[in-house]
């Protein structure tokens, strides 16, 4: 999920709401269509009307700011209700030749100019964001022309004298330079993900090989975090193609794996795959040569628009909203200095960067391909997108060490069962395997640990738990200081010297129970990592945990259905109660994913005159052609205001005016396949934890034994802004709320305001902090792509 720097000391909010007196803005898509395009058209229009511009949406794209008309319509509030969980752009999007041409362009302008607008947001790819700084840098010689024309006057020229663009990246491939993660990439995941289960269920029916086609004509981005988050056997991306010889090692690798017991093999190819000689590399010629080497069953699968289809994810919905509010306020705060620039995602925050620096280092990296400097061309991708590769490279085609270490390793889960548990153990099993570590896994966490249910554990034992939801190992609340003597016991009867911890607030807080006892036990002097695994997302040292986006979607899902559901009904409120104990990370991010009214969370205590101005918004709307309502409660948001008490007050107050529903979504949030986020971030800190406590291990190994008693020997490890970082639990403790079972600082809360606002809430909070404006060169451009 994105962050999105709000809540600083900003702009007053008065002034906020005033800044756009007078002002006319329009968004337009164009281009490929991208799931999320919806909610960013949304939070462009929406954010607009709240500062007081004027707002006109283009339909069509470029063709419709050409052709002008009926295409360029003034919007209000309600003109996009209830379009944020639609994929697709309701404003449509064309290809539009007439605006590659100056006469095009001309007109296009001539368009604007009827209509007051000098504001243009433009959500498309490279190329139309490219053609929106051409009418830019023209827009002065443009007028002119007009003037000589006689189609406008002298002094409607100096009226609207400079056009100000701002950029959005709509793009399912995630091929532009400059921003973590573009418009429609999770989305298109989930679809790729969702077909990949469904195959792969009857690939293991027939014992069949399936070649998967996916989109990424110069970007193998979908291909390679597809291939990361499914354990796929083999994979082709344009950035990197295989050496010479690649069939051998190819079939050489099916046959292993096959010959292992494997029922089914994953071969996925990104449509743009070639080889070293700048040839295409076909799904059809894969599949034929697997036949003829091998004899295998095998199929095609060609994926197609299938992946630019669906709903978005509550990643893109959220991801859009931030985008599209903050390029209302790069429109607000440019001048006619200012160069055209792009909104991109930088960890948890907003940035603006300059658009053509942008689309020099995304054409730079097409160059480097064309050039064949495939190093070069993997680095300019990101350090991500290299760091995606090395793990897949890893884990797909590295063997078992041949020579033992003298380290073992046990790896447990504690607390609720969260999606992705099972594929961080997969990727750390296997690492430790390959690092020639003795891997043990426990049952049923430490209360396991404390029985002796540990068992040496092989590569094939985790086979095909990258999809699978839950915990395979099983899990429990229990914590250490209950059964702390049979712990060390075990821990010395079976010589374990690291152990992983994958699990929520119990795993962090067990851990520390753990370090906390070493002055009186020796056998705890070993190196101990937790990886956060909780859907609340209330473990200290990590902006993220596993499972919580998974949880998220599932929530947005259920809530979709439910609003749905009252498509046919008359002013109805639905009162939807989350999960996530005291923390309202779940709540507020489905809130904004789903458009709710409200949502209330402990961390942003609330008052009986809140809940009063919260049914008034709510009674003003139902007068509207919205007729209906989504409040979300945390389920410890407040001790006596409950979810029966919140159903209880919105029914009396209500009365005659809408009625009233209450949902508990209960443990399906809980449930599920993880999303291709919480695979491909479980996946990567199962390998990075692995790899850092090897680290430990060797230097902590003295005289026969590991000894470590430092505090950095026990750390979290966690995703903060943008790196992974390991924090020691012993510092962890200052900054953890132990009663609440919480950071006493989460960055999410800034998401408060964003859902407001969208909400359309007379609000009391008075700042909004617009997104850092950063230069840029090529490195700082290619630092990350999608975690």
């Amino acid at each position: 999920m994105s962050g999105t720097g709000l809540g600083s000391p900003g702009l007053d909010l008065e002034k906020l709401r005033m800044a756009g007196a007078g002002l006319a803005l329009a968004v337009l898509t164009s281009g490929g269509d991208a799931q999320g395009m919806n909610a960013a058209v949304r939070a462009v229009t929406r954010m607009g009307i709240y500062v007081g511009a004027k707002v006109f949406l283009i339909y069509e794209g470029y063709e419709g700011l050409v052709e002008g008309g009926d295409n360029i319509k003034q919007a209000d509030w309600l003109s996009v209700s209830n379009i944020i969980q639609l994929g697709g752009t309701i404003i449509g999007s064309a290809r539009c030749k007439a605006f590659t041409t100056r006469e095009g362009r001309l007109q296009a302008a001539y368009n604007l100019v009827q209509h007051g607008i000098t504001n243009l947001c433009v959500i498309g790819g490279d190329g139309s964001l490219t053609g929106a700084n051409i009418f830019r840098t023209e827009w002065g010689g443009l007028l002119e022309e007009l003037v000589s024309e006689g189609k406008i006057t002298e002094e409607v020229s100096q009226t609207y004298s400079h056009l100000n663009i701002v950029g959005l990246v709509g793009s399912i491939d995630n091929d532009f330079c400059g921003t973590d993660m573009t418009i429609g990439t999770d989305s298109a995941l989930h679809r790729i993900m969702e077909v990949i289960d469904a195959i792969t269920t009857t690939a293991q029916s027939h014992q069949r090989t399936f070649v998967l086609e996916v989109m990424g004509r110069h970007c193998g981005y979908l291909a390679l975090v597809s291939a990361l988050a499914s354990g796929a056997d083999w994979l082709f991306i344009p950035e990197s193609p295989p050496e010479d010889g690649w069939e051998d090692f190819m079939c050489e690798r099916l046959g292993e794996t096959r010959s292992r017991g494997s029922r089914l093999n994953i071969i996925i190819i990104a449509e743009g795959a070639i080889d070293r000689n700048g040839k295409a590399i076909t799904s059809n010629y894969v599949k034929d040569l697997v036949v003829k080497r091998l004899g295998f069953d095998t199929r095609v699968t060609v994926l197609g628009h299938v992946q630019r289809g669906g709903t978005p994810s509550a990643f893109d919905r959220v991801l859009s909203s931030k985008m599209g509010m903050e390029a209302v306020m790069a429109l607000l705060e440019a001048t006619p200095d200012t160069p055209a620039c792009v909104v991109s995602l930088s960890g948890n925050q907003s940035v603006r960067l300059p658009l053509m620096e942008c689309v020099q280092v995304t054409k730079d990296v097409q160059k480097a391909m064309d050039e064949k400097r495939f190093d070069e061309a993997i680095q300019l991708r990101g350090r991500s997108f290299e760091n995606n590769w090395n793990i897949y490279k890893l884990l797909a085609h590295q063997k078992p060490a041949q020579e033992k270490s003298n380290f073992s390793i046990a790896i447990l889960n504690v607390g609720a069962p969260a999606a992705g548990m099972n594929a961080a153990v997969r990727s750390a099993v296997r690492v430790g395997i390959c690092q020639g570590h003795t891997m043990y896994t426990v049952n049923d966490g430490f209360e396991g640990l404390s029985k002796g249910q540990i068992q040496e554990v092989g590569w094939h034992d985790v086979a095909g738990w990258l999809g699978r939801g839950g915990s395979m190992l099983g899990t429990k609340r229990t914590l250490p200081k209950t059964c702390m003597e049979k712990i060390v016991e075990n821990v010395r009867k079976f010589n374990i010297q690291a152990l992983l911890v994958i699990g929520g607030f119990e795993a962090y807080e067990g851990v520390l129970q753990l370090v906390e006892a070493r002055g009186q036990y020796d056998e705890l002097c070993i190196i101990m990592c937790v990886i956060p695994a909780t859907i609340s997302n209330n473990v200290p040292g990590t902006d993220f945990s596993l499972g919580c986006d998974t949880a998220v979607n599932a929530a947005m899902e259920s809530c979709d259905r439910i609003k749905q559901s009252a498509s046919g009904t008359k002013r109805r409120v639905f009162i939807v109660e989350t999960m996530g104990g005291y923390c309202g990370y779940l709540s507020t991010v489905t809130g904004i994913a789903v458009g709710a009214d409200a949502a209330y969370v402990y961390e942003e205590p609330f008052t009986i005159h809140d809940l009063k101005a919260n049914v008034e918004h709510l009674t003003d709307k139902m007068k509207t052609d919205i007729q209906r309502g989504l409040v979300l409660r945390n389920e410890k948001c407040h001790t006596h205001y409950t979810t029966e008490f919140l159903y209880n007050l919105y029914s009396s107050e209500g009365k005659g005016i809408f009625d009233c529903r209450i949902n508990v979504l209960g443990h399906l949030q809980q449930g599920g396949a993880p999303t291709p986020f919480d695979r491909n971030y479980s996946t990567k800190l199962g390998v990075k934890a692995v790899l850092w406590m090897s680290d430990k291990l060797k230097e902590s190994y003295r005289k026969g034994r590991v000894f470590a008693n430092s505090a950095d020997s026990a750390c979290v490890i966690g995703l903060r802004r943008k790196t992974v970082s390991f924090s020691p639990v012993t510092e962890l403790k200052k900054v953890t709320d132990f009663e609440h079972r919480l950071p006493k600082e989460q960055w999410w809360l800034n998401l408060r305001l964003m859902l407001k606002m969208l909400a359309h809430y007379q609000i009391s909070l008075t700042e909004y902090v617009s997104g850092k404006i950063e230069h840029v060169t090529r490195r700082t451009l290619s630092i990350e792509k999608g975690f």
